[in-house]
């Protein structure tokens, strides 16, 4: 059985990378082809000419208008994925289609529809879960991806349990306070959303935020997290000088806001496209910020990647009836297991419930 939970919208893309160039990215074992038309729209079919499978996004293959010419035989296909000519005849054969893909861009990302082949659902648009810091106004925004060679589930347990941050992340963005600390966890199962909160009253402020935001001294810091299985992750930041809280009503202006989305899209089985983005409401001109902030969480992520391609080496060696110990920090990864098995197993988020 796959590993993969399908009828689902996952992340394809930042919408930045898609343009009239042909872009070939790999989502849920699928090769996909992604351009944008004349008119600007984002559209998704199979990567392989319905022909003899030669890669549509491989050179001389070419976009003519808004029909993409394979440059092996000639294959010619509208935005829908319809075969528009072919070569040496005028009739086209009605099953030269190829698949193509829902597709909705928000929040800067293209969000993509995998179905599942053996009971597919429709999709529906409604159901993105949203990450609107990264496109507003008032926030300033450092982002990227990098390639895991690991299952995009150790990189869920991974981003559910953020007292690794002390020990894998010490110098950058962990202190000790953050494995000190208890978490609390609850699951929405009717949204099937994971939260778990981290609340810490008195901490060492991390070269991360040090940095950042110029504060000094001790701080107050909050981890509020919002998995929305399968794909996206919210991380809500709050940083404060000690004993600042939040007013009852009105901004919460004394406290630095940092919103960090990571979108979790599976590649393959076994590899993952780790799409990660920072978001601030301060210093919002600074590009110097933007550009730490940037690097300093690239250096994070590619922490996150060597030790997760690491586990899953570990992981494919590893005998048959290996029992795994859980301790309370892992709830949340927990939870989050579960959905995940159940959306496998189901299809769909509402057969999960």
């Amino acid at each position: 059985m796959t590993k993969i939970a399908r009828n689902q919208w996952y992340v394809a893309a930042y919408g930045r990378e898609i343009d009239r160039e042909l872009f070939a990215r790999t989502i849920c074992d699928e090769p996909i082809l992604f351009w944008r038309t004349e008119s600007g729209e984002v559209t998704a079919m199979s990567d392989r000419c319905v022909h003899r499978r030669f890669p549509l996004s491989q050179a001389p293959s070419r976009l003519a208008g808004d029909t993409v010419v394979c440059g092996y035989h000639g294959f010619t296909y509208g935005s829908d994925g319809g075969c528009v000519a072919v070569p040496g005849q005028k009739r086209v054969p009605r099953t030269a289609r190829l698949k193509s893909y829902p597709v909705v861009e928000q929040d800067s990302f293209v969000w993509i529809w995998i179905a599942d082949p053996d009971r597919p659902a429709e999709p529906d648009p409604t159901r993105i879960p949203r990450a609107p810091w990264l496109d507003a106004p008032g926030y300033a925004v450092a982002s990227g991806m990098e390639p895991l060679r690991a299952r995009y589930s150790l990189l869920v347990d991974n981003l559910m349990d953020l007292s690794h941050e002390t020990y894998l992340h010490g110098g950058y963005i962990g202190t000790p306070e953050v494995a000190e600390t208890p978490i609390t966890t609850e699951v929405d199962d009717e949204a099937g959303i994971v939260y778990v909160s981290r609340h810490i009253a008195d901490a060492e402020c991390p070269p991360f935020y040090a940095e950042s935001t110029g504060l000094e001294g001790r701080i107050t810091r909050w981890q509020d997290i919002e998995y929305h299985p399968p794909c996206l992750y919210l991380l809500h930041s709050r940083i404060a000088p000690v004993g600042v809280l939040p007013p009852e009503t009105g901004l919460d202006s004394d406290a630095f806001h940092v919103e960090v989305v990571y979108a979790i899209t599976p590649e393959t089985e076994h590899s993952t496209h780790d799409f990660w983005s920072v978001a601030r409401d301060f210093a919002l001109e600074d590009e110097k910020v933007t550009e730490f902030l940037r690097e300093n969480n690239r250096t994070v992520v590619l922490q996150d990647v060597v030790a997760l391609d690491r586990l899953e080496q570990v992981l494919a060696t590893e005998p048959e009836g290996y029992q795994e110990l859980s301790i309370n920090i892992d709830a949340g990864a927990l939870a989050a297991r579960r959905i995940l098995q159940a959306m496998t197993a189901g299809g769909t988020l509402a057969e999960t419930r």
